[in-house]
């Protein structure tokens, strides 16, 4: 999960208004229903902390709240991008600032919710100072990369910055890029500008619940889930998709059902093996999520029991209290 960019900004703490609410935990878990839950009980608004959510389009696979969830609560963080765009670790920082301001200023919680860990780690600890986007040297790195292949661009990209390369791999385009970029705009890899600018405290005042299942009863809901999105029209979106003009090496293709999805249109897999393929790639995700956020300074983990109908009680009262607003 970790790459170029998670980094401090140097930023200083942010700690007016209230502290933000934080829920995390491995994919399937139900995250997003204790953030709700969360919301309606503390008076919150969700920011959504998914890598994957912020593509328009991207809604079969993506497990993105629905119409009914929206009304409920207000929701930040989604369809903020088009799935040709690139969409960065910086540009979802930048919006969830302001999200954060425009939800204190009406008094509201903010509640972040989402598996990409390496968003939060951003938002908390703040990113690196690194030069912004330039889209004319961006178009010609990728030019090149079409032209000369992505394997070309990283043995480029590790006689610059042997550390970055040394983390991504050839397919990763959307990075490889971008510490391309960082390079010839700043002539310093991105690796030394990391490393100059070592972790500092989170920026934000917050309280962080995890949410904890079993993992063999965990694996039966992510099995369930992934043939339900292909069931409710995951290969009929990619298809859109492509016909729409989304490029195959487009970023957001590499979520999750999405890049499964990919080969069995190119005739390389069965629908069967796709469904098969994504459980386990998901399944193998969690672990890494996992992994992950017990990494996570400050967490509180609460131990989910799907079958119990207030399985998120003991969660959402230690955030009560820890918000004072239990």
């Amino acid at each position: 999960m970790p790459g170029p960019g998670a980094r401090t900004a140097a930023g200083e703490v942010r700690s007016e208004g209230p502290p933000l609410l934080v829920v995390v935990g491995p994919t399937a878990v139900g995250k997003s229903e204790c953030a709700v839950l969360a919301c309606e009980r503390f008076g919150g608004e969700i920011i959504s902390v998914d890598s994957m959510q912020v593509y328009r389009g991207l809604d079969r696979g993506t497990a993105k709240p629905g119409t009914g969830m929206r009304r409920r609560v207000p929701h930040h963080g989604i369809d903020l991008a088009d799935p040709g765009e690139d969409f960065s670790l910086g540009d979802f920082v930048r919006h969830a600032e302001k999200a954060i301001v425009s939800i204190r200023m009406r008094r509201r919680v903010p509640v972040l919710v989402g598996g990409t860990g390496l968003y939060l780690r951003g938002l908390l600890k703040g990113i690196v100072e690194a030069p912004r986007r330039d889209e004319s040297l961006r178009a010609r790195l990728r030019a090149l990369g079409e032209r000369r292949g992505m394997v070309f661009l990283h043995r480029l990209l590790g006689r610059v910055d042997r550390d970055a390369a040394a983390r991504l791999g050839p397919g990763d385009r959307q990075r490889l890029v971008r510490a391309l970029e960082v390079f010839f705009a700043a002539r310093r890899g991105l690796s030394d500008l990391i490393r100059d600018s070592p972790f500092g405290r989170d920026r934000f005042a917050s309280v962080k619940i995890g949410l904890n299942m079993d993992r063999e009863a965990l694996y039966r809901i992510i099995d369930a889930r992934v043939e339900r999105f292909f069931a409710q029209g995951l290969v009929e979106e990619v298809r859109r998709l492509l016909k729409a003009g989304c490029p195959e090496s487009a970023n957001a293709f590499r979520a999750l059902g999405y890049r499964e999805t990919l080969r069995h249109l190119r005739g390389e897999a069965s629908l069967e093996e796709t469904i098969v393929l994504t459980q386990r790639n998901t399944r193998r995700y969690a672990k890494r999520q996992w992994t992950w956020f017990r990494k996570e300074e400050g967490v509180t983990w609460f131990e989910i029991d799907p079958a119990d109908p207030e399985r998120f009680g003991r969660a959402l009262a230690h955030a009560g209290r820890a918000l004072g607003l239990g």
